[in-house]
């Protein structure tokens, strides 16, 4: 069976605030470790006024710390916005915390608009230096040398596995080369999955985190108790879509019934594109759309996000979710018995 793991945006909603949507993670995780998901993660998003994980390290320790056995993470960090020393004091911390649970993905885009960068105080030349950067993190996490004279405490030691995250196959190139787990971004930038997937095979390189190349799939899924139900939930993630369009992000919005009333056909083409790989109806639905992706893929892994407004309903998505993954799981054992 392929393993499904939850990358969750930590939504604000026009009817949660902030705390709201750190507790509604919080339960999600809860949740998603009884279902049988292996890992949770957050990502770091700067001046989004409807997502909470700008200060990613603090919310997966928030997660953790309400769950038990699931592993917490961030997918990700967008290193050049920090100091290699400062993320791996964070993420050494919770390792100490919670050790054996934590994991950390690594991206090189600011996550955010320009403004935003120039107030982090990073220059778009930062990300120039992200293989190195890396390279100084994952020294950070090991064990430190006796004449080693700046040590990321309580880092040393830690060994947190590292991810590469990519959108395109620049971050497929640098996993490979350092033998590292590779996720790919195809919930919003599906264009270039197969060509990145097939470049970080072809490529990688075994390390001492790493022996046998590892790739994770990042997919929007939705899923209700009928087609129809389904569909007008995932009205909410593509109207957040088209607000990115328009330069409007805001606060995520209810399910409508008719999303044409919402953008133009020029918005809608867009949105779309960047939506091209959702799964979105019913467990069956879902469960021929996930069975289909792995195989055309090769995914060791499923990143799924489930963009749903309403908890009660995100929890439920996630919950047909597992079960259709299980069903495949089940049919294939019963087809080799």
């Amino acid at each position: 069976m392929t393993d499904l793991s939850i990358l969750d945006l930590v939504r604000v909603t026009q009817e949660t605030d902030a705390r709201g949507a750190l507790d509604n993670a919080r339960d999600l995780a809860a949740h998603a470790e009884g279902w049988g998901y292996r890992r949770f993660w957050v990502a770091e998003h700067h001046n989004m006024a409807g997502i909470a994980s700008a200060a990613t390290s603090l919310v997966v320790s928030h997660i953790a710390a309400g769950t038990k056995t699931i592993r917490v993470g961030a997918g990700g960090i967008m290193l050049p916005n920090h100091a290699p020393i400062i993320i791996a004091e964070q993420f050494g911390t919770l390792a100490r915390l919670y050790p054996g649970r934590i994991d950390l993905g690594l991206g090189r885009a600011p996550g955010t608009d320009q403004i935003t960068v120039r107030a982090l105080r990073r220059t778009l030349q930062s990300s120039d230096n992200f293989p190195q950067d890396v390279m100084e993190l994952q020294a950070f996490f090991a064990p430190a040398g006796p004449n080693q004279k700046i040590q990321a405490v309580p880092a040393a030691g830690t060994e947190v596995p590292l991810w590469i995250l990519g959108s395109s196959t620049y971050g497929a190139q640098l996993a490979a080369a350092l033998g590292l787990p590779y996720a790919f971004a195809s919930h919003f930038a599906p264009e270039a999955l197969l060509q990145a997937l097939q470049i970080y095979r072809e490529r990688f390189e075994a390390s001492e985190q790493l022996a046998r190349p590892h790739a994770m799939v990042g997919v929007n899924i939705i899923a209700a108790d009928t087609d129809k139900e389904a569909r007008r939930l995932w009205t909410t993630q593509q109207m957040s879509f088209t607000n990115m369009a328009r330069g409007t992000r805001g606060l995520s919005q209810p399910p409508i019934d008719d999303i044409e009333t919402y953008w133009s056909p020029a918005e809608k083409m867009q949105a779309m594109r960047m939506l091209a790989r959702a799964i979105v109806g019913s467990k069956e639905t879902v469960r021929a759309g996930i069975a289909a992706l792995v195989a055309e893929t090769g995914a060791d892994e499923l990143m799924v996000v489930s963009d749903v407004y309403d908890h009660g309903a995100r929890l439920h998505s996630y919950q047909l979710i597992a079960e259709a993954n299980a069903e495949i799981a089940g049919a294939t054992v019963s087809a080799v018995a």
